[in-house]
């Protein structure tokens, strides 16, 4: 039985970091994983994204610099750091991961197989 477990979600001042962590277990093997948003009344956003073999990133542009994704193959685990948190970074954070290589379509939510619960991330200004 394949099992996505999120946690790191909280409530945080602007400026602040958090690190979201997502567990995988039970499933084939990873290919690429990605971490998406979804804000109250908006729709699913990619944020962003990491191969597991090559170890390739990716990024939504209202991220880069900010946010860092990584892994740790042995734990089939990987993370979030998210720094400088802003408001508009509010949002459930939902973790994905993909048996498949997606190519150019890492940022498309229907390339991914499995999907954590979600967590909330709120940032107050």
């Amino acid at each position: 039985q394949v099992q996505v477990v999120e946690s790191g979600g909280g409530l945080v001042r602007a400026g602040d970091s958090l690190r979201l962590s997502c567990a995988y277990s039970g499933g084939p093997s990873i290919y690429q994983t990605a971490w998406f948003r979804q804000a109250p009344g908006k729709s699913r956003d990619f944020v962003s994204a990491i191969t597991w073999i090559i170890n390739n990133t990716y990024y939504a542009d209202f991220v880069k610099g900010r946010f860092t994704i990584s892994r740790d193959n042995a734990k089939n685990t990987f993370y979030l750091e998210m720094n400088s948190l802003k408001p508009e970074d509010t949002a459930v954070y939902y973790c994905a991961v993909s048996k498949t290589y997606t190519r150019s379509q890492y940022a498309e939510a229907v390339m991914y197989d499995y999907w954590g619960q979600g967590t909330q991330v709120t940032v107050s200004s």
